[in-house]
């Protein structure tokens, strides 16, 4: 698989995956199970892969959040709701938001695809994808669609928590890289959970890197190195895939970028956004 071709298949996944946290009613819906807020129903849907895990262990999958917004959510989490309900409502707010833009075109094609990359992935060091991939796939077409989608994302994510990590980027600077080259709304830091102190401590170790400007702009060195880092985690993926889930990936890439353009045209997805999602 080429590089370019790499590239837009993980944007294209990474954008049909992230349906699931802006659809409209994602939060009434996970209130209905007994959850409380938007902040519960994401830490906790999200999580619920791996079980009913402690905040340290949300924390330290999902990177990217300060502990004290996790830990308002988990665990009083799990004493509000039933994991395996949490897990199948989770697929179906999915699969909704994904079914208008995903007419004509041919999920049951990319579903067999998708199953066969994410059967073929090495996920040693890579819990979401390896719990994810754990889930039994449900019997409804666009939830098994999105089912496999989002152990092909969660392990790009993984390896792309690996490389942030190898760079000595803990969340707040993460995040501000992210906003700095625009990629994340300036509200990021209250999104992710962060307070102004610690926000400041991101965007000082970005600017001791001379990444950023005295105004916290990325430089150009800033979006060489953001671009370095979406590099590496690209081959970290590539080199954690089997011959025939890069076979499967290639086959499926156009398809996969097609549905994401329809998806987003549908409207469920806007850009820039939180998870730092590029257009596909």
């Amino acid at each position: 698989m080429s590089d370019s071709t790499l590239t837009s298949f993980w944007r294209a996944t990474n954008t049909l995956h992230a349906v699931v946290y802006f659809a409209p009613d994602a939060k009434q819906r996970y209130e209905a199970l007994g959850l409380k807020g938007y902040w519960m129903g994401y830490f906790a849907s999200r999580s619920a892969s791996l079980g009913t895990p402690p905040a340290d262990l949300v924390t330290a999958t999902f990177h990217g959040f300060a502990p004290s917004i996790v830990e308002r959510a988990i665990p009083d989490a799990w004493g509000r709701v039933d994991r395996d309900a949490l897990l199948a409502e989770r697929a179906a707010v999915a699969a909704d938001a994904l079914r208008p833009g995903l007419e004509g075109h041919d999920v049951d094609a990319m579903t067999t695809r998708l199953a066969g990359i994410a059967a073929g992935l090495d996920v040693a060091g890579k819990p979401l994808a390896a719990a994810q991939r754990e889930l039994d796939a449900p019997d409804d077409p666009v939830q098994a669609f999105w089912h496999h989608l989002t152990v092909v994302r969660e392990f790009r994510g993984d390896c792309h928590i690996a490389v942030l990590i190898a760079a000595g980027l803990g969340g707040t600077a993460a995040n501000a890289l992210q906003v700095a080259v625009g990629k994340a709304p300036a509200e990021q830091p209250a999104l992710r959970g962060w307070d102004e102190a610690a926000w400041a401590a991101g965007v000082d170790d970005l600017r001791r890197r001379g990444w950023v400007d005295d105004d916290g702009v990325a430089t150009d060195a800033g979006r060489q190195a953001r671009e370095r880092i979406e590099d590496a985690t690209d081959r970290a993926c590539a080199a954690f895939m089997d011959r025939e889930a890069t076979a499967h990936a290639v086959s499926v890439s156009d398809a996969v970028r097609a549905a994401a353009r329809s998806v987003v045209g549908s409207g469920v997805v806007a850009f820039p956004n939180p998870t730092g999602s590029a257009r596909p």
